[in-house]
């Protein structure tokens, strides 16, 4: 595996207030790992570019950190969610590139 990607497995959720936002939380081990070796490479809100493939889909993002949880947040796009046929308690594996 390359230096920039991480496999992460984790359960999707909703996030609340929003209609039809949904999201991964990178675990803490993996946020702290990104961010030690990112981290200077943020951009606008902290957000650091990603690739993300699930399953058979790929695509480009942006993670966010979440200083509630002390993790970056993904946000798994509409699309993707209907390819792959994930919801809201979903567990998936993922792979994760930072694109910097």
């Amino acid at each position: 595996m390359k230096y920039n990607q991480f496999t992460i497995q984790a359960t999707v959720w909703l996030y609340p207030g929003m209609a039809g936002w949904h999201f991964i939380t990178i675990p803490a081990d993996v946020s702290e790992e990104i961010k030690d070796r990112f981290g200077d490479k943020k951009r606008g809100w902290g957000s650091l570019p990603v690739e993300v493939t699930v399953g058979t889909t790929t695509w480009k993002t942006s993670i966010f950190p979440d200083t509630k949880a002390n993790a970056y947040l993904l946000p798994i796009k509409s699309d993707v969610r209907k390819k792959e046929g994930i919801a809201a308690n979903t567990s998936v594996t993922l792979l994760l590139e930072i694109r910097v």
